[in-house]
């Protein structure tokens, strides 16, 4: 039998089920005179929110004084906004959705801010005291059990502090492994009534959505546990992850896309550490598939908030990788997330929890996804400094990985400066310039530092990922952010390679040195770098660059690569695609100015030409022990993406 059919199966004479506690059966309106003037009344969260219960609870309301109405996130239609409701029924909001936004903004209505890890403590705890909970439960097993279904992060605690409990009995809400079990001899009162829950869908990804999704995929592993949140970003990873293996699921929200991961055999869960059964969740957000889906499945399970999104527990699962939204992020890496300045927006959610429990995990990576821009590109969400008045939800020292539709940035670990450009790097182009000269301003960058121009092309179509043996390196552009990497590369060549690769002995490497072979323009000067290692800690183990000569369209090439990287075919991947790209950009050949004794460099420049040149190889003898070597590539130019007459 399918879920569905056993679903609709437990469905069939759910009203007989009730009948052991038929003195508990009321109408709304009888059960609602419990509620006193001052009474704090919880509502359950999200899509479990008691949709029957809360439309009588509106045309009750006016009989009500001074009743604070407390939900964790609601998405349903009352929202008691009517300015008559004032003196009656206020909302407190534990975190700001889309229906109570402008209620809040206007003064309508309270928000808490809290990490949703603490809600069932502050109820438990007595600083929020719950005076009547309003609840949606399935019908009860013949136990006299019944299951809060799709929410129980902190419906669970509410509901074990309340003092007067009325239920909603919907067969709807499906039956939940994990713990969800209420037994109905706690509550007070008892509504029945069947109505389809609030289906909730996932937004449809944007090209930004999915170029986001896509460098966020690099970064999850096989054996990866997941934590993945709501909107277009999370839902545009779900192709990008039906070829890895060994996923695990531990998150606060569970939704449709996740049913895919499942059944494409992504998600086992076999190599979480922790819960190795099943997929944990807090809540259910999704439509009726999911629903459907989760009722009486061993494979998904929903636990209190306080357990699910501890930080502790979180840390316990191996490869967490928490992938999480941001309103704003400033250049020292400081996340805001719930508010636009003194606007609030949204709230904490499990954010911090998850960011910091994923940090602790044995391989874990806490992940910051958002998009570069925001109001139609207007507006830049990589900025020099928050706007005044946002919350921090994340400080600089929580952040690791800050992504956007235009690439990683790797902040763990590194100064301020390294900070900078790396996220300047991966702001929207047109915003670069400007947050370059606030960091000059701020004193966070060099005076001197500079950028590359973009105006030409896009630097990620070059980036590929070569196997050399059992390792993969990255063959990308250079970065302005790549300078302290790439002094590390030449400072550990020896003294004969330094002699050999820059022909001069105590060779040094300052800022105003690299900082030069950064500053590409694509076209006529551009450096390749190879890379190795996990993302966040690659190092730099080759360089190949060209520059253009403006009078014969050859560009002069040189290469480096570390010495415990050589014969395992770095340099031979780094000619071949600078070799494409000078093509591409109309360069009809390459030329070197090799030191004799420099065999490895003159073996490469003869392998380039037997690979790739066209003719003879040409040598000039120089001065001072020098060869001067060039060829023509045995191809056509292209020359599609720039003007050849640019002069360097």
């Amino acid at each position: 039998m399918n879920m569905m059919n056993k679903r609709l199966s437990d469905m069939t004479d759910w009203r007989r089920s009730l009948a052991p506690w038929e003195h508990k059966i009321a109408e709304p309106a009888a059960a609602f005179a419990h509620i006193r003037k001052g009474h704090r009344v919880f509502v359950a969260s999200a899509c479990a929110e008691p949709q029957f219960l809360m439309r009588a609870l509106y045309d009750y309301a006016f009989n009500l004084s001074d009743v604070e109405i407390i939900h964790l996130l609601s998405t349903g239609n009352i929202t008691f906004d009517n300015p008559r409701f004032v003196d009656h029924v206020r909302f407190n909001a534990f975190f700001i959705g889309a229906d109570t936004r402008t209620m809040v903004a206007e003064g309508l209505a309270d928000y808490t801010p809290i990490y949703l890890s603490e809600a069932p403590r502050i109820f438990r705890g007595g600083e929020v005291k719950i005076d009547i909970a309003l609840l949606q439960i399935s019908p009860p097993d013949e136990r006299g059990i019944c299951s809060l279904g799709i929410s129980v992060e902190a419906v669970m605690a509410a509901a074990r502090q309340a003092d007067y409990l009325i239920a909603q009995v919907n067969p709807y809400m499906p039956w939940v492994h994990g713990q969800s079990e209420i037994d109905i001899e706690t509550i007070d009162a008892l509504v029945p009534y069947a109505e389809e829950l609030i289906q909730w869908q996932s937004p449809e990804p944007d090209e930004t959505a999915r170029q986001i999704a896509y460098h966020v995929s690099r970064l999850i592993e096989d054996g990866a546990t997941l934590q993945i949140g709501i909107g277009k970003t999370p839902n545009a990873i779900l192709p990008y992850l039906l070829d890895k293996r060994g996923l695990g699921i531990h998150t606060e929200m569970f939704s449709d896309n996740l049913i895919d991961l499942i059944e494409s055999g992504a998600v086992t869960n076999e190599n979480k550490g922790l819960h190795q059964d099943a997929c944990i969740a807090s809540f259910v957000m999704g439509t009726r598939r999911i629903y459907d889906y989760l009722h009486r499945n061993p494979q998904i399970q929903l636990y209190p908030a306080d357990y699910v999104s501890d930080p502790a527990v979180v840390a316990r699962n191996a490869k967490m990788t928490a992938i999480n939204s941001a309103l704003q992020v400033d250049l020292t890496g400081q996340v805001c997330a719930d508010s636009i300045g003194t606007r609030f927006y949204s709230g904490f959610g499990s954010q911090v929890d998850f960011i910091r429990g994923a940090a602790r995990s044995p391989g874990g990576k806490p992940i910051i996804a958002i998009p570069s821009t925001a109001k139609g590109g207007a507006v830049s969400r990589i900025v020099a400094t928050l706007e005044p008045g946002s919350g921090v939800a994340l400080t600089r020292g929580d952040v690791h990985f800050v992504v956007t539709e235009y690439g990683i940035a790797y902040l763990y670990g590194k100064t301020i400066r390294e900070r900078a450009m790396a996220l300047i790097e991966i702001a929207s182009p047109q915003f670069r310039p400007a947050l370059l000269q606030e960091a000059k301003r701020l004193k966070y960058v060099y005076p001197d530092q500079n950028l590359p121009s973009i105006e030409v092309i896009d630097p990620e179509q070059w980036k590929v990922d070569v196997r050399l043996g059992d390792e993969k390196i990255t063959l990308r552009p250079i970065r302005p952010s790549d300078e302290n990497r790439l002094q590390e590369l030449f400072y550990s060549l020896s003294e004969e390679d330094q002699f050999s690769r820059f022909m001069g002995h105590n060779q040094r490497f300052p800022h105003r040195r690299v900082h030069r072979l950064t500053l590409v323009d694509y076209c006529n000067r551009l450096s390749l770098v190879a890379t190795a290692g996990p993302e966040g800690r690659k190092i730099i183990i080759g360089i190949g660059t060209y520059e253009r000569s403006p009078y014969d369209n050859y560009a002069e090439v040189a290469f480096t690569v570390r010495e415990d990287y050589r014969g395992q075919g770095v340099a031979r991947s780094l000619i071949f695609h600078l070799t494409e790209i000078a093509r591409r950009n109309g360069i009809v050949g390459f030329r070197a100015d090799v030191l004799k004794g420099n065999k490895a460099m003159l073996n490469l420049f003869h392998r380039g030409h037997q690979e790739y040149g066209h003719g003879d190889l040409q040598t000039r003898i120089e001065s001072d022990g020098m060869l001067s070597l060039w060829y023509e590539f045995n191809l056509p130019v292209e020359n599609d993406d720039c003007n050849v007459n640019a002069k360097t």
